[in-house]
């Protein structure tokens, strides 16, 4: 039996995918507003700079992995017209749904799939981009989601992976307060679900850091990793480009 963790509790592998799949299955209804919240509306910002980054061209095609409610999806879908397409997936099919929904509010039938990052159904240099935001820390094995990523990817394309990090030293005590103490009492208070909220802080804790994270997305086969840290670390955008 193979051990891993979930939050600050060490489980079964096969566990953790089904208490994170609870876990979404439980804030999908209230996940964009509790986003706002949470991050005081600085989601916004960190995706518009992911998107920036990312600078998708016409005729591109796109995989947004761990898309959600399709925030990503919104984004880029436009930037890749004429011509382009954005394939829209989560491994959880609840979240994946409210994304789905969202996009054809919005007037985007994007292609939508459930699947799974550590075995993604889609042939060997099939993208232009990749994009994961706020999903890698709840991959089982991230190295083996990486390599898949860079699978997928042209020679020459990029991956962009946006996720919570750590933070500067003079923001710790803070960040760490508002973690444990306000973030659950919002889920309780909004979404009616305390314990979820409290393991998306925990989750945070169990991520490598910048650096760790730079490795490991070199060891899976991306020749150039640059970290950018936004808001003090609390969030780095990794950028990885596919060399060979």
């Amino acid at each position: 039996m193979t051990q891993t963790h979930f939050g600050f509790e060490t489980v079964d592998e096969r566990e953790k995918a089904r208490r994170v799949r609870a876990v979404f299955d439980s804030v999908a209804p209230r996940y964009d507003l509790m986003n706002d919240l949470m991050s005081v509306g600085l989601h916004r910002w960190w995706k518009a700079c992911a998107v920036m980054v990312a600078a998708p061209q016409p005729g591109q095609r796109v995989l947004d992995i761990a898309g959600g409610t399709g925030d990503l999806g919104l984004a880029l879908a436009p930037k890749v017209q004429p011509g382009g397409v954005v394939v829209h997936t989560d491994i959880n099919e609840t979240m994946l749904r409210e994304g789905r929904d969202r996009l054809l509010d919005r007037g985007w039938a994007l292609p939508t799939v459930v699947c799974d990052a550590e075995r993604l159904p889609f042939p060997d240099g099939a993208f232009d981009l990749v994009t994961v935001a706020f999903g890698l820390r709840n991959m089982t094995h991230k190295e083996l989601a990486l390599r898949e990523m860079n699978r997928v990817l042209k020679v020459g394309g990029k991956l962009l992976v946006l996720e919570f990090s750590k933070v500067a030293p003079p923001l710790r005590k803070a960040y760490d307060w508002y973690s444990f103490h306000v973030l659950p009492r919002l889920g309780r208070w909004v979404a009616g679900d305390e314990a979820s909220y409290r393991y998306l802080a925990e989750s945070i804790r169990m991520h490598p850091d910048q650096e760790t994270l730079r490795g490991m997305m070199r060891e899976a086969g991306f020749g150039h990793v640059d970290v950018h840290n936004l808001t003090g670390g609390v969030v780095a955008l990794h950028v990885g480009i596919k060399t060979a």
